[in-house]
């Protein structure tokens, strides 16, 4: 039996189990978590593990604790059993996530260590393998978690890998998923290998009524906001107006339903009047006689009228054109809206776009129109050889399985479905936000290859997690149901093994940041000041 440890720091003990489960007994007055991090040093090695499930053993029978505590319980007589804490115990059972040599390297676990070795709880020492600080390319997702305890380990992976090759975040209501997503901004607003494009359908990300990505130090370069919503938000604030001259007819994909013969007509009519095509639809006299000699039928037109009225918010008056919402149909009025951002986004700016006072039909087809320019710009830039002076794009997508769910593909393939195939080839990467991963099909979860999983209590949710994740989560199945309002378990391929995380509070994280900036800048004039005071002073004149 190889035991490094002294007596003080023995928490358990290996007492049977086998490599995919290891059991142990834990200790008097200890006590485990589900989900708790610890480790077994076997010689020059420590091996770190994860609690999945939590049980009562005893060397009393089952039926005679049955007779004490109908003892106990109905003639109230004090079950007093000889050497308690020998016979009644908790057993853990444990699952192997890392094994960390002398020398620091860490691998996949492989090896079992010795029947009857000593385990103890990690401490934050036993994560220097960890990189400690932020890069210029680095993500920070969270603490290092340990059950419900956080450790003072930060946890960083490289940005570029990660965004690239999508994001799944997924949980229930009220399990913190903005909160995720406001720190993962708040901490890559600055950093210029990325570009955030944000669609806001609760307008929460912005912090128009509370503290948000607009308390950024560095929110009036790199921060751009667009809204309908007349607020004086006071940076950077931009109205969001479309003009219908942009829209095409592929950017509808995904966006309305329609038969085979409706978008076989808008693709003839889009085709004759180019950019005026939406405009022209309305003039029925003078659309008439195209769409007779078109062949398209009187039913077909009617239809796609009603459906482009009630997503355009739009009527025909006096022989002329209105528009009652964000869309225009002046000849110069938000003509430039998806150049601007394109051009935003390529100048290392993140975009929010405040959806919250529009349809979700109207917020994918704004997303729609905006990502598929960019797509198309990303793809000619690789074509021509310019793709690695471009920063990488990172589309952030609530409610995902609206546009890559099995229910909306099946209308056909979008945009946002291309990018979730295809993006990370262009360094287009999506990080999708959902309570529904069932939702979406296998072959697009699997190409999310950084999950963000926090607390899911439906055992169908977490069993379409579990099946995608990079790692092994078959046994964490009562760890995710568990996990409170900020936990989280951060499943990527660009980590060596599923890690525990405490996601801060962004309240919390921007204050800090505050406070920090304005010591700095309490130092610099300290210091600018004694300099001066320094230059001054001239000596005594002895003459």
């Amino acid at each position: 039996m190889e035991n490094n440890n002294n007596n003080n720091n023995i928490d358990g003990q290996i007492i049977g189990g086998d490599f995919t489960a290891i059991k142990v007994r834990q200790k008097s007055k200890t006590n485990f978590e589900i989900g708790e991090l610890l480790i077994c040093e076997v010689e020059n090695k420590k091996i770190i593990y994860r609690i999945f499930d939590l049980s009562f053993s005893s060397q009393i029978s089952d039926q005679n604790l049955e007779l004490i505590s109908g003892l106990n319980l109905e003639k109230d007589i004090d079950h007093n059993i000889i050497e308690n804490d020998l016979r009644n115990y908790i057993t853990a059972d444990l699952q192997a996530l890392i094994v960390i040599e002398g020398d620091g390297k860490s691998h996949v676990c492989k090896v079992m260590p010795s029947m009857f070795n000593y385990i103890r709880r990690v401490c934050e020492n036993d994560f220097d393998f960890f990189s400690k600080e932020s890069h210029y390319d680095s993500i920070k997702f969270g603490n290092l978690r340990t059950g419900s305890k956080e450790l003072n380990v930060p946890i960083y992976l490289d940005g570029k890998d990660v965004y690239s090759h999508h994001i799944l975040i997924t949980a229930t209501t009220g399990k913190g998923k903005s909160n995720l997503v406001k720190n993962l901004l708040f901490d890559s607003l600055d950093k210029t290998f990325v570009s955030n494009l944000v669609l806001d359908p609760h307008n929460e990300y912005f912090g128009a009524t509370s503290l948000g990505l607009k308390d950024h130090n560095m929110a009036k370069t790199y921060l751009k906001f667009y809204s309908n919503n007349k607020v004086n938000y006071n940076i950077n604030a931009n109205s969001l107006k479309i003009n219908l001259k942009l829209i095409q007819p592929l950017h509808l994909r995904g966006v309305i339903t329609l038969s085979d013969a409706q978008w076989e007509a808008i693709q003839l009519i889009y085709s004759n009047y180019k950019e005026n095509w939406i405009n022209e639809i309305y003039h029925e006299d003078s659309i008439r006689a195209f769409l007779l000699k078109s062949k398209i039928q009187e039913d077909t037109y009617k239809v796609i009228v009603r459906k482009f009225t009630n997503l355009f918010s739009c009527y025909y008056k006096n022989d002329k054109l209105y528009s009652k919402g964000i869309f225009s149909i002046g000849e110069i009025e938000g003509l430039s809206f998806i150049s601007d951002i394109v051009n935003h986004i390529e100048n290392n700016n993140t975009i929010i776009i405040d959806t919250s006072s529009v349809a979700s039909a109207v917020e994918i087809l704004i997303g729609s129109l905006v990502v598929s320019e960019i797509f198309s710009k990303y793809k000619s830039y690789k074509m021509l050889g310019e793709l690695d002076n471009k920063p990488l794009v990172n589309i952030i997508l609530e409610e995902a399985p609206r546009v890559i769910g099995n229910e909306a593909l099946k209308k056909g393939s979008n945009i946002f479905d291309t990018i979730a195939r295809e993006g990370r080839k262009f360094k287009v990467g999506l990080t999708a936000i959902t309570q529904l991963p069932s939702l979406i099909p296998k072959t697009i979860l699997a190409n999310m290859n950084t999950k963000i999983i926090m607390g899911t209590e439906n055992h169908g949710e977490r069993q379409a997690i579990v099946d995608s994740a990079a790692h092994d989560l078959s046994k964490d199945g009562r760890s995710i149901a568990s996990l409170d309002r900020g936990e989280a378990i951060l499943s990527s391929n660009f980590a060596k093994f599923a890690i525990p995380i405490k996601i801060p509070f962004i309240d919390t994280i921007i204050k800090q940041s505050k406070e920090k900036i304005e010591k700095e800048k309490t130092n610099i004039y300290t210091n600018h000041k004694i300099d001066e005071v320094k230059k001054s002073f001239s000596g005594i004149d002895l003459d």
